[in-house]
């Protein structure tokens, strides 16, 4: 039996790379030469097994592109290797592949179309709401957005032999698994062949609706089953649109980090791509004095207080060093001597910052290491005006 593997990260890849040709506009043309560039330079900085490890990633047995969970488990034949019946013929006549229409993020005006809300029961959205919990297309949008997706979701039940997609026909539908068993078909040398199978979790179908491909594989209920679907222009708008908002967002935030200036336009666009956000409440302990590092952050909205410990004064009283605001970074001096955390740092009102985690860090940063390190030797003597020796702050470290 013929097994594909194909890394579970590969949507994120192509949706990055999407959104970029969104966004440099590049002419028919062009496209191939824009794409050659494209992955050549994240080819520059990025090492794919360091990617992986750090972002927690792992190869699994995928058959087809537009397969992208996690969780889906490779079918294993029999000892004898006998041949596999083909599948059942759809129930259904489908339209065939025919190209689909352009997607324009920057043009599509979110007022210009009425939101879809399919009315659910709360147990239909208790059960929704877990089915979606792990997929990992809607791990970075917002509570308002994820609402979103689960109003716009519709119920879809399924019986045995039932085709959900098939093989080279249009996309027309994104869809979560809620239950049920589900064979995966791709066409090999012309005839259908077994190659995995979903069992009660899972989601498929996000690649044809994203890059206008056709489905690259036929998904058959085994048993009865339940899934949850959301159409073309609903996905799109709420998935590709998030995608670019967050870039343009990102990059206008990093543009005004002086850090950053040393970045080129494509290796700014890559960090950008490599944040995430995240909130805190007033008072928040961001970071905690003598923790391990993990991320370093961007201030997107708010200001955080930054302080310390004074090992000389017997109340263990902290002593404000400086104050953050929009624009301004955090947490990176830990990362760059791979020592604790010499400092805490809490919110001061409402605040947002961007995270970059320590595998993108050391990944896409190395060349502002240079400023950063320089910025370690100014904290010195900061923290030498503070406690009045580098004696008394040696127990920071």
């Amino acid at each position: 039996m013929m097994n594909f593997e194909i890394p579970v990260g590969l949507t994120d890849l192509l949706q990055e790379f999407t959104v970029a040709v969104l966004r440099e506009k590049p002419s028919p043309a062009d496209l191939v030469q824009f794409a050659a560039d494209y992955f050549n330079k994240l080819n520059d900085c990025k090492n794919v097994d360091k990617i992986n490890e750090k972002r927690g990633v792992r190869f699994v047995q995928s058959p087809v592109p537009n397969q992208s969970d996690e969780r889906m488990q490779t079918d294993e034949e029999d000892e004898d290797d006998e041949p596999m019946e083909p599948p059942p013929m759809s129930r259904f006549q489908r339209r065939k592949s025919v190209s689909a229409e352009g997607y324009d993020p920057e043009a599509d005006d979110d007022n210009s179309e009425e939101k879809i809300v399919y009315p659910k029961s709360d147990e239909q959205r208790q059960r929704l709401s877990k089915a979606v919990e792990h997929i990992l297309l809607f791990r970075s949008l917002e509570q308002e957005q994820m609402q979103e997706v689960l109003d716009a979701m519709f119920e879809k039940k399924v019986v045995p032999n039932e085709h959900v997609i098939d093989q080279h026909d249009d996309g027309d539908n994104f869809y979560v698994i809620d239950s049920g068993l589900y064979d995966i078909y791709v066409e090999i040398d012309g005839k259908p062949k077994k190659v995995g199978a979903y069992d009660n979790q899972g989601s498929f179908g996000e690649l044809a609706l994203m890059y206008n491909m056709p489905r690259a594989a036929t998904i058959i209920a085994k048993t009865t089953g339940t899934l949850w679907a959301m159409d073309r222009v609903t996905f799109r708008r709420i998935v590709l649109k998030n995608a670019y908002n967050k870039r343009k967002m990102y990059e206008s935030l990093l543009e005004s980090v002086p850090l950053l200036k040393k970045l080129e336009s494509y290796e700014r666009m890559n960090v950008a791509d490599a944040l995430h956000s995240k909130t805190f409440e007033d008072g928040s302990l961001i970071i905690k004095q003598g923790d391990d590092a993990d991320c370093m952050y961007f201030i997107e909205e708010g200001e955080v207080r930054i302080a310390a410990l004074n090992k000389s004064d017997e109340n263990g009283k902290e002593i404000e060093l400086t104050r953050c605001r929009k624009g301004d970074y955090f947490g990176e001096l830990a990362l760059v001597t791979h020592k604790p955390r010499a400092a805490s740092a809490y919110s001061v009102g409402k605040t947002k910052c961007a995270v970059l985690d320590v595998g993108a860090f050391e990944r896409l940063l190395g060349p502002c290491m240079d400023v950063m390190k320089r910025n370690i030797d100014n904290y010195d003597d900061q923290l030498v005006s503070v406690f009045g020796s580098k004696t008394n702050i040696s127990d920071l470290r």
